[in-house]
């Protein structure tokens, strides 16, 4: 019953996030000419804008020429987090999180991938390269792992001193400062 309810979370942090993905991109897909832009204000219009781009790389449009193994790495991603994710502690709330961000990220893209062949990108901020819900998603469950990481390695206490290794000693004249 526990598994079921850590999938319960998993998946529905993930569906959520996947729907939303999915909705934005077809909006885009059909409000919008390939290459046609849109701004709620023209004075926003340089810094931010909803364009409709294309992307058969992975995020952000890095490694355009690696669409199948793109695939391939999100499928095998997918499955390592879902094996994985009941094995998380529910106290570590912020790494479930995360996980079902990127779990999120890899689905919406490949969904898109699978079905049109290619992914929808839309949000372009200044000069930044254009990217969806999916790529943020990942982005931002890849930033609270590191967050978490990090921390954790913070909080660890400092590694105790080898019981077989001699403690340092200051005798006399050991010490320049001493004398």
């Amino acid at each position: 019953m526990s598994k079921l309810r850590d999938y319960a979370v998993l998946f529905g942090i993930a569906g959520a996030v996947v729907a939303l993905d999915q909705w934005t991109k077809y909006l885009v897909q059909t409000k919008l000419a390939f290459g046609e832009y849109w701004s709620p204000f023209t004075w926003l219009t340089p810094f931010a804008r909803i364009l409709h781009s294309t992307n058969t790389g992975a995020a952000f449009g890095l490694f355009p020429a690696a669409s199948a193994i793109i695939t391939v790495v999100a499928i095998v991603v997918s499955i390592g987090i879902i094996v994985y994710f009941p094995r998380v502690p529910r106290q570590q709330l912020a790494l479930r999180i995360a996980l079902a961000l990127q779990l999120a990220g890899a689905l919406g893209n490949l969904i898109s991938r699978l079905i049109d062949g290619t992914v929808t990108d839309f949000i372009s901020i200044g000069r930044f390269a254009v990217f969806n819900v999916a790529d943020s998603s990942i982005s931002i469950g890849t930033a609270i792992l590191i967050a978490v990481m990090w921390l954790e390695e913070r909080r660890s206490p400092e590694p105790a001193q080898d019981p077989a290794e001699p403690a340092p000693s200051l005798s006399k004249g050991s010490d320049p400062d001493m004398g």
